[in-house]
């Protein structure tokens, strides 16, 4: 029997507009895959959060560069994949959001909402820029 897997795609430029994109995008697959109202805020917001970041840390909202976004429906899960074409950053220099220093700052967020929000975040920083991965359980 031959596993069917679909794909979606979206490639945006590196502009703050573009990132209003990403609801259009998530009503398409949501379309086929009938995710319960938990857990489309739970996508909208990090998908929101990490398109975000790559189009204004990763590319520094530089309308040359391109962020890619795929979603890949397989069984059991919606795996995100958000890619942007910037330098990178290191994991142990993102600040704690919820330590007392920080609790002001205006930025910071992001990843702690897509940590706290999805079932599994993974990063990976190449020469070609970073890979942001997001992990949904469907079964939840």
């Amino acid at each position: 029997m031959k596993s069917t897997q679909t794909v979606f795609r979206l490639t945006l430029r590196s502009t703050p507009r573009s990132i209003r994109r990403v609801e259009t995008f998530l009503a398409r697959i949501n379309a086929g895959v009938g995710l319960d109202e938990i857990q489309m805020h739970k996508v909208m917001v990090s998908l929101t959060e990490a398109v975000n970041n790559a189009i204004m840390h990763g590319n520094k909202a530089d309308v040359e560069k391109k962020v890619k976004v795929q979603c890949e429906v397989l069984p059991g899960w919606l795996l995100f994949v958000i890619e942007d074409q910037g330098r990178g950053f290191k994991m142990e220099h993102v600040k704690n959001p919820l330590k007392e220093e920080n609790l002001m700052r205006e930025s910071g967020r992001g990843i702690f909402l897509m940590r706290t929000l999805m079932d599994k975040v993974e990063f990976d920083v190449t020469p070609q820029g970073t890979q942001v991965r997001l992990w949904l359980d469907t079964n939840k």
